[in-house]
């Protein structure tokens, strides 16, 4: 039974939907203004049916952003406070570089330091050599030449931490209903109200169960934020400014198709020399890479793969860096999602350049093409036109959430979002604002081959 009307309405129940349901559930019992039955949260399928559900569970503070970097810190918080609940697994985080992320590595390194988040750099590619075989005596990739080994982080199994987040929703006196699919925005002239947004507001929600008024609304919604965007009448282009002080207009929304999958051998198999379980290990190279089994060039060019054992999954699970959908976002369809759609499930280029990577990092991969899990993996992530998330107010009452395919890991920002719809504006979130396109305040990149580093 859909509820006709709620305080809080929040569309989406993967990480941040729930993380903010929890959180603002949680916050309004503790401060008197209610007993978390004011918050709702809806979803068209089911719990963490959308990106949450297929991620990799990857842990990490590795960013070239400082602002990354300290809202990613305050999010390893959050999973390290109910490591059980979440299934989180503090194992850390290795990233091995080649010399042209030399100087990008040191830096992230430094601050790090700076806001007291634990990481070991290697420099020199002996000394780097020689702290990876300390950790795996078959380790052999060549030219790697920094090492940054964050001591925090890690990974979670990506369907258990939703359920533990579910129950915590549900503990803190908030409602969840799914299989209800949002048509539509009702507004309203709130010329009255003491809100940033002029424009009308947002009044109900239509869904194919009814309509919800509300007087707040949550879009926590992966990859389907073009649609809620659109339905909240925001532009599908927007003015950058770039670094040379030009002012291009760009899609708001652009595609790209996650290359993840698994290698099917026991878990056990990849232990470090002591027999436990390793760090999550993320290699950039710039060696050319070769096909393990016919010795064909795959790519000259920098290539990156990361990759851990897990359980949850049964062998060892990683990926490599997504590719772009080459068509405008409004074209892309997002339904069915994930294992489900055929257009975006990972292909034979994806399995042969990850095998082949893992033998070139590690000889007891050499010749394991043949145990690669040849089941359906993939999804999409609607990257933004830097690459990294928006956090923002719209229309005075509607909270986009929009995670640019960062979000599993940042399961704190439910939390700073909460005190936000209370009223409390979060530092940590400010860098991430829609305005920050048009005021040319874009996060510095780095010289990685992933679009979110």
């Amino acid at each position: 039974m859909v509820p006709s009307q709620t305080q809080y309405l929040i569309i989406g129940a993967g990480i941040h939907g729930l993380s903010t349901a929890w959180h603002l559930a949680t916050e309004l019992r503790e401060r008197g203004l209610g007993d978390g039955s004011e918050v709702l949260v809806i979803d068209k399928t089911a719990v963490g049916a959308g990106a949450s559900g297929v991620a990799c569970g990857v842990i990490r503070n590795n960013y070239f952003q400082p602002a990354m970097r300290r809202l990613m810190a305050h999010s390893v918080d959050v999973w390290e406070s109910d490591p059980e609940a979440f299934s989180y697994h503090g194992v850390g985080y290795v990233q091995a570089a080649p010399e042209a992320m030399h100087a990008d590595v040191v830096q992230i390194h430094a601050e790090q330091q700076a806001i007291g988040y634990d990481s070991v750099l290697v420099e020199g590619v002996d000394a780097c050599h020689d702290y990876m075989r300390e950790m795996f005596s078959d380790w052999q990739a060549p030219g790697v030449s920094v090492i940054l080994h964050e001591l925090r982080g890690g990974y979670a199994n990506n369907v258990a931490s939703l359920r533990g987040l579910e129950e915590k929703v549900r503990a803190a006196g908030a409602s969840i209903v799914t299989g209800v699919t949002v048509t539509g925005l009702q507004f309203t002239d709130d010329s009255s109200s003491s809100r940033r947004s002029a424009r009308p507001s947002v009044s109900a929600v239509e869904t194919d169960a009814g309509t919800i008024t509300c007087e707040h609304v949550v879009a926590a919604v992966g990859p389907w934020v073009r649609d809620l965007w659109s339905m909240l009448e925001l532009p599908s282009t927007t003015p950058v400014r770039m670094p040379d002080g030009r002012t291009v207009d760009v899609p708001m929304w652009t595609y790209w198709a996650l290359q993840e999958g698994i290698l099917g051998v026991d878990p056990h198999e990849f232990m470090d020399n002591r027999g436990e379980l390793p760090p999550v290990i993320h290699v950039d190279s710039d060696a050319p890479l070769y096909d393990d089994i016919d010795g064909e060039l795959i790519t000259d060019q920098i290539w990156g793969i990361y990759y851990k054992p897990d359980f949850h999954f049964g062998g060892v699970q990683g990926g490599a860096s997504p590719e772009q959908v080459g068509r405008p976002a409004d074209t892309v369809a997002v339904d069915p999602y994930g294992v489900s759609s055929p257009e975006f499930v990972v292909g034979e280029d994806f399995v042969r350049m990850w095998t082949s990577a893992l033998a070139v990092c590690h000889k007891r991969f050499q010749g394991r093409r043949d145990v690669y899990r040849k089941e359906p993996s993939g999804g999409l992530g609607a990257f933004t036109p830097d690459s990294f998330p928006v956090f923002d107010s719209f229309r005075g009452n509607a909270y986009v959430i929009a995670d640019s395919n960062h979000g599993y890991k940042m399961i704190g920002v439910g939390a700073l979002v909460a005190k936000e719809l209370l009223g409390e504006p979060q530092d940590l979130l400010e860098p991430f604002r829609f305005a920050r396109y048009a005021a040319g305040e874009l996060h510095p990149t780095s010289h990685s081959p992933f679009p979110w580093s």
